[in-house]
């Protein structure tokens, strides 16, 4: 590493769940764009998303629930970061462990939320607007300027990857992506079986290995139409697979974020949480569906558990209306494209 490259390295900390590391990637670049490309500290499971990506140089995992757990986790991290020298860091997460990093590689600026719990520890605080999409938040870290695009930097390898898995199961061009997982148990919609068996055409359900009962449960539904990548690609290239479909159905969780990076249009089914929480869609023939409660929004995340134990805010979104919403999203998206001789 260059001399000038040490007096100018920004840091970014981004150790939140995966949909909060895709939604960093415009401050990403914003902050790429004044400084140079900068450096991430982020999850095992969120570091491969930014490997590649035009704005970041290098990409640092921090197993803070595995092998680098703890304060001596945390203690060679800081020491490993120290040693760059880094002039700035930037720290969208609004974590005590991520202030304590930073602290610990001795970055003296550093810039984060002041509504923050560790605050207290920043340079700069910077007003987190309580309206507004979380990207637009997060690019207040950065200061005034235009509004980048969500964004990944899939590879060659993961778009073919991609396709052999399509080819193999003879799966072309106008499948439906759905994605029934999270790790918020109320966020789950309980019917994509029967969404799977209504919808015409070729269905492929995305998701991790821990999705795979969801993921089987909608193959069953919908025999030799139905088929389930859920463990079977890793993040980008289910992300690339996602780029192939003609919509994603999908809970408020991360495939909702990697398909607004990858340009497929999305219906949105969002039950204990809600989008003006700051997490909704981005495109321009997104579909957001959602009961009217007056319990909803019941957490900023949804419990595991519906406090009132009723779960109406999935359970009364009926799969008809899902129906509809895919055609009006894949009707919106054709014309689109049409406007605009994609």
């Amino acid at each position: 590493m260059t001399a000038e490259r040490r007096r100018s390295a920004t840091l970014v900390i981004q150790t939140a769940f995966l949909g909060d590391v895709v939604l960093t990637t415009p401050l990403l670049s914003a902050l790429a764009e004044r400084y140079g490309p900068v450096d991430v500290v982020t999850t095992p499971a969120a570091a491969v998303l930014l490997e590649g990506h035009p704005a970041v140089a290098r990409v640092i995992r921090y197993d803070k629930k595995g092998a680098d757990a703890g304060l001596g986790g945390l203690r060679r991290l800081g020491a490993e970061l120290r040693r760059v020298g880094y002039a700035r860091a930037v720290l969208p997460h609004r974590s005590w462990r991520s202030a304590a990093l930073a602290i610990l590689a001795g970055v003296r600026e550093r810039t984060g939320f002041a509504d923050s719990p560790a605050a207290i520890t920043y340079t700069t605080r910077v007003p987190r607007a309580t309206r507004g999409h979380e990207v637009e938040r997060l690019l207040a870290l950065a200061g005034p300027g235009p509004v980048p695009p969500v964004t990944l930097a899939l590879a060659p390898p993961d778009r073919a990857t991609a396709d052999r898995w399509l080819a193999a199961r003879g799966i072309g061009p106008g499948f439906v992506a759905l994605a029934p997982g999270s790790i918020w148990g109320t966020k789950r919609w309980p019917y994509y079986p029967e969404l799977a068996e209504a919808l015409e055409g070729p269905v492929v359900v995305v998701g991790s290995a821990d999705d795979g009962s969801l993921a089987d449960a909608v193959v069953a539904a919908a025999p030799g139409r139905a088929h389930s990548a859920a463990g079977g690609l890793g993040l980008r290239e289910s992300a690339a697979l996602i780029e192939r479909a003609a919509v994603l159905v999908t809970n408020d969780s991360a495939p909702l974020h990697l398909a607004t990076a990858v340009g497929t249009p999305v219906v949105a089914l969002f039950g204990p949480t809600v989008p003006a929480q700051g997490f909704g869609t981005r495109g321009p023939t997104d579909v957001v569906l959602g009961r009217t409660l007056s319990c909803r929004p019941c957490s900023a995340h949804g419990p595991r558990v519906c406090p009132l134990r009723h779960h109406r805010c999935m359970r009364d979104l009926p799969v008809e209306q899902v129906v509809r919403a895919v055609a009006a999203a894949r009707e919106a998206e054709d014309r689109r494209a049409i406007r605009s001789g994609d």
